[in-house]
């Protein structure tokens, strides 16, 4: 698999603060492909079940996110969990450890706007911010 794994802070933003996004990230998004993780639609259900987020609807974030962003699903998978146990021990939020691991496994490159996550940046593991 090619393209972009979108988090799911750059996913919320394209959606309401495109403008936000550097140049080089909207331009990512525009030529696509996009994937979106159903980790991220898990992060933005919690969050919003407590309170910290509020995107409407959030059980209808996730096809309206899939829509507006032309983006393709990625599903949680075995050999995604496995990968992170190989990442290094940078940072300790969970969503961001299994989407990093997911992009490394599925050879997409992570776009972010978390400080920490190009710090993850490896042969493996690419990252636009």
């Amino acid at each position: 698999m090619s393209g972009y794994l979108l988090d799911t802070h750059i996913a919320i933003i394209a959606l309401v603060e495109p403008d936000r996004l550097s140049s080089a990230v909207r331009s990512a998004i525009l030529a696509g492909p996009n994937v979106l993780s159903v980790v991220s639609y898990w992060e933005v259900l919690l969050k919003s079940m407590k309170g910290n987020l509020k995107v409407g609807d959030p059980r209808a974030w996730w096809l309206d996110a899939l829509d507006q962003l032309a983006a393709n699903p990625l599903v949680l998978r075995p050999d995604h969990i496995a990968g992170v146990y190989t990442l290094p021990d940078i940072h300790k939020d969970p969503f961001d450890r299994i989407l990093i691991a997911q992009a490394s496994v599925e050879a997409l490159e992570i776009v972010t706007l978390d400080a920490e996550i190009p710090r993850y940046a490896s042969a493996r593991i690419r990252v636009l911010c």
